[in-house]
């Protein structure tokens, strides 16, 4: 099994014979209200492609992924 403990938004990914979890501790807000849950919907698919990838056998390690990551999440708080 591989992990990935992602510096950024308490990531880690956990992969095995294609396929795998994703947990995070700094991405979703705590439902308050519809704004937070759309938010949290558009986490959960950057959650699914980051997670698709590293079961596919994409390095979601290297600082270029890493940013990636952390434009994606900006750009969705940006919108909420």
């Amino acid at each position: 099994m591989k992990e990935f403990n992602l510096p950024c938004f308490g990531i880690t990914v956990k992969v095995e014979n294609g396929s795998g979890s994703i947990t995070s501790t700094d991405l979703k807000t705590e439902h308050q209200d519809e704004e937070d849950e759309l938010y949290n919907a558009s986490i959960d698919g950057i959650e699914s492609i980051i997670l698709a990838h590293a079961c596919a056998g994409i390095d979601i390690s290297t600082p270029e992924y890493i940013e990636g990551i952390e434009t994606a999440v900006e750009a969705c708080s940006h919108n909420f």
